[in-house]
């Protein structure tokens, strides 16, 4: 019983080890995606005008007017910008989903 015991406990060890390598790198690569969402409008092989590009950065990251600069808007996108295999969180879902189903509205106050 000791045995399996210590064999348990080095297991626990390894798998703590592991858990903070990949806590860190999982940290790393999120920091690394909140700086690229925020710079990614004026990189080169962006095709979007950085002109017509709005910021919004939570909790989608950019508003796109289509046709803003020649005074006739073309169309309005939603822009979330992801690096990696990162998914959609849940609110960005959401908002996909709401977009999808047309519940888009336009109020002045």
């Amino acid at each position: 019983m000791l045995e399996e015991l210590g064999q348990r406990i080095d297991e626990l060890k390894r798998r703590k080890l592991s858990a903070a390598f990949g806590a860190e790198k999982k940290a790393i690569e999120v920091g690394i995606g909140k700086i690229l969402e925020k710079v990614i409008p004026a990189y080169k092989e962006f095709k979007m005008s950085i002109s017509e590009c709005r910021p919004l950065f939570e909790p989608l990251d950019l508003i796109v007017f289509s046709g803003i600069n020649k005074l006739a808007i073309e169309s309005i996108t939603f822009l979330e910008i992801k690096t990696g295999n990162a998914q959609l969180v849940k609110h960005e879902r959401m908002i996909r989903n709401a977009i999808a189903d047309r519940k888009v509205n336009y109020k002045v106050i």
